[in-house]
């Protein structure tokens, strides 16, 4: 599927922000999402983009978004977007993102607010994009119906980076019955300025407030199939054809960018298979957005290292521009059944990476369309 040289423009919320400057880098040089629109609060609404944002990337500000008039999020500067992207920080996130759906916009949302709303996708491109049809309901359940708008949400940046090599290996070897799962965040996960160097320099943090709960719930949300009740509707089924009983503890340590956790399983179906045979399923595991064409989307969805100490946050975090998982340390467990080392980049497909992905999947898929 392509998009036959045809350009959607694309609006960016919170594009001051951490989020929002990862959008606008990653978009600059996009085969066919052109940033139409920036929003932020009021402000920095009027002023030119280069004098409302604090720059923090290693690049320099896109020169097509240097001038660009920041406006206030309200959906009468956007209508012209095909796609809305939201970076907003959650405390503001929920009402700005439902007004941009009831005015038939489409929001990708990288914030907590609807990953629990029952009728909202929680989508990782690299594992669930079957739950796009959701979308329809979702619009359908409005008063009145929608007809375009609707809001899809990506995961926490740490759920993101456990659930692809989970989804690999439910694929290839059937039901993942428990798992324990240790964090090792990178500081940038909480934003800028984020954690005071005080407390993170020659330190480790054991505790980031939400993360254990939202890798514990959004992973059985992510993994789970979507059944219909005997009302007639979908709904998420939370994996609870095979109860996933997952344990979560979550540290912040003085990294700056790539989430490193260790991951112990164990599968419903015994014997299980052996860490030659996850190594294999995880190499072979492709993603649905990369064979249908999305140009963001890893060609390796799982990359597995075989050195024994690999993968590592500074040497592995950009490859393929941070858009996969690195998996390492593939052994058995003498408590469940096999863990392993998972590395994802947290500010790429942890965050605005995931987005774009799900947005390119949607326009392909033709559930949003657009003009230039």
């Amino acid at each position: 599927m392509m998009t036959s040289g045809k350009q959607y423009k694309v609006g960016v919320l919170g594009a001051t922000g951490t989020v929002g400057q990862r959008f606008i880098a990653l978009l600059a040089e996009h085969p066919f999402f052109v940033v139409h629109a920036l929003g932020a609060s009021q402000r920095s609404a009027g002023k030119p983009y280069i004098k409302a944002v604090n720059w923090k990337q290693t690049q320099p500000i896109p020169s097509a978004v240097r001038e660009m008039i920041v406006q206030e999020c309200k959906p009468e500067h956007f209508q012209d977007c095909a796609v809305v992207f939201s970076g907003l920080d959650a405390d503001v996130a929920g009402d700005i993102e439902q007004s941009f759906r009831l005015a038939e916009l489409a929001v990708f949302s990288n914030a907590k607010n609807y990953r629990r709303d029952p009728h909202v996708p929680l989508i990782v491109p690299l594992v669930n994009t079957s739950h796009y049809s959701m979308v329809p309901q979702q619009r359908a359940l409005h008063q009145p119906p929608l007809k375009k708008g609707f809001i899809v949400t990506n995961a926490n940046c740490s759920t993101t980076g456990v659930v692809v090599p989970l989804a690999a290996l439910e694929r290839a070897f059937g039901p993942i019955e428990s798992c324990i799962i240790t964090t090792m965040q990178a500081i940038s996960g909480a934003g800028y300025p984020g954690v005071p160097s005080l407390d993170i320099v020659d330190n480790i943090v054991p505790y980031i407030s939400g993360e254990e709960e939202k890798i514990e719930w959004e992973t059985l949300k992510i993994l789970g199939g979507i059944v219909q009740g005997d009302d007639g509707l979908k709904t998420f089924d939370m994996h609870t054809k095979q109860p996933l009983r997952i344990s979560a503890s979550c540290n912040r340590v003085p990294v700056i960018e790539g989430h490193t956790e260790c991951v112990s399983v164990r599968f419903a179906r015994r014997p299980p298979p052996s860490p030659q045979q996850v190594r294999e399923a995880l190499q072979a595991y492709t993603s649905e957005a990369y064979t249908i064409g999305c140009p963001s989307a890893p060609r390796h969805t799982v990359y597995v290292h075989e050195e024994p100490d690999r993968p590592q946050p500074r040497l592995d975090r950009d490859y393929q521009s941070g858009a996969g998982v690195c998996v390492g340390r593939v052994r058995q467990c003498r408590v469940l059944d096999i863990k392993f080392v998972v590395l994802a980049n947290n500010v790429a497909i942890g965050a605005a990476t995931s987005s774009i992905i799900n947005a390119e999947y949607a326009v392909l898929k033709g559930i949003v369309g657009g003009h230039a």
